[in-house]
């Protein structure tokens, strides 16, 4: 089969425009790109919960103008916090694994 040399893999373009892995272009880059994932699956969640963002914060300790932030990937979130988010505020249990 004849490959088409136009057409790049993802992980091509990530290394084309953000440098190869361990490059701190390209940590900033997975550091960003997981705080974005983290926000979606909170938002996913507290969708499926029918709870508004002022709700959410409510039941979790924080604000409003804060979880919208998490959700849009535009705020670094502690440890502590994601605990009182998932937990406290969705119900959900958090465990972390190291791979």
């Amino acid at each position: 089969m004849k490959k088409n040399k136009n057409i790049t893999t993802f992980d091509e373009h990530l290394e084309k425009r953000y440098g190869k892995i361990g490059t701190s272009k390209r940590d900033e880059f997975e550091v960003k790109s997981k705080t974005f994932m983290i926000g979606q699956m909170i938002r996913e969640e507290r969708k499926n919960l029918n709870l508004t963002q002022e709700q959410l914060a409510e039941k979790s300790g924080t604000k409003k103008s804060y979880i919208s932030r998490i959700e849009n990937g535009k705020s670094d979130i502690q440890l502590n916090t994601l605990f009182k988010i998932i937990e406290d505020g969705l119900g959900r249990t958090l465990s972390l694994t190291f791979a």
